[in-house]
């Protein structure tokens, strides 16, 4: 079964005295582009998140994001300033005025926006052993966004399928008319011949040939056949349950080609209206398939 590129998923679990919570949000997206947002003491999973996201989804724009709530102290939240880091950062910043002959102060909130100026004083021991719940808590995440977007992906399914039947139908009628059309065109054409011959054909037989090779010009036979292949493909791409979006979007390029030929070509009128009918179709179509994944 086809899969969008919308979906949702959300999981928690409770360690340590912790929550630890994780979002994933997924739109459509031509590639697949994964951010992740998480706490700073998290950072050395990012690749590992990455990495766990990317092999389960093969397009879309991944939003994941997670959160820890926990015990903490009610007046500073346990936060304790990271000395070492914002004595090194003063220095660096003093050294760099004083090379560059910079005018300035170095000020508290030049300090403050370093991302490690603060820290926790449990993180070296709590979140050493976080490593395990932050994966479970993702691949549940990830599980939920999945089913979710596999849902969403039935419905497409069932959408398309039912405008393929149209399409299948309107064919199905230009079809029935092609051969009534070639043969009122080779019958229009020969009136025509002989109204300018003036009623004198000296090679019967070589007019006639003449005439069916003009005629073979309005056989739309062959791009109706096109476009049922193109149709057929299209269904087999549907229930192979894989990452077809583009491919059925390259499907859906041919089909209005072979519409196109069959407009020109035909020259009838109930035709070309049959063929914007196609047309208005394969454009809804197309909408749909950029939701796929």
């Amino acid at each position: 079964m086809i899969r969008s590129m919308t979906g949702y998923g959300r999981a928690e679990i409770v360690r340590s005295g912790r929550k630890i919570t994780a979002e994933i949000k997924s739109l459509n997206h031509r590639y697949l582009e994964v951010t992740v947002r998480f706490p700073s003491v998290l950072s050395a999973m990012e690749l590992d998140i990455r990495r766990k996201v990317s092999e389960r989804f093969v397009r879309g724009r991944v939003e994941v994001t997670i959160r820890v709530n926990g015990e903490t102290d009610p007046e500073n939240g346990n936060l304790r300033v990271n000395w070492p880091a914002v004595l090194g950062y003063r220095r660096m910043l003093d050294e760099i005025k004083e090379k560059l002959a910079l005018e300035g102060s170095v000020t508290l909130e030049m300090i403050a926006s370093f991302r490690d100026a603060f820290t926790r004083e449990d993180d070296a021991d709590t979140w050493s052993e976080a490593g395990e719940a932050v994966s479970e808590v993702v691949e549940k995440a990830v599980a939920s966004a999945l089913e979710m977007r596999e849902r969403e992906g039935e419905i497409l399914c069932r959408d398309l399928s039912a405008r393929l039947e149209l399409l299948a139908g309107w064919l199905d009628a230009i079809a029935a008319k092609g051969p009534v059309l070639v043969l009122e065109y080779q019958k229009r054409l020969s009136e025509r011949v002989r109204e300018l011959a003036g009623g004198v054909i000296t090679d019967e037989a070589r007019l006639v040939q003449e005439v069916a090779i003009l005629a073979e010009k309005t056989d739309i036979t062959e791009e109706i056949v096109r476009f049922r292949g193109h149709t057929d493909q299209f269904r087999e791409m549907l229930a192979a349950g894989d990452a077809v979006g583009r491919k059925i979007d390259f499907l859906i390029q041919e089909m209005n080609r072979e519409a196109n030929t069959i407009g020109s070509k035909s020259g009838d009128s109930e035709i070309a209206r049959q063929v914007i009918e196609i047309k208005t179709e394969l454009a809804k179509i197309r909408e749909q398939v950029q939701n796929i994944e």
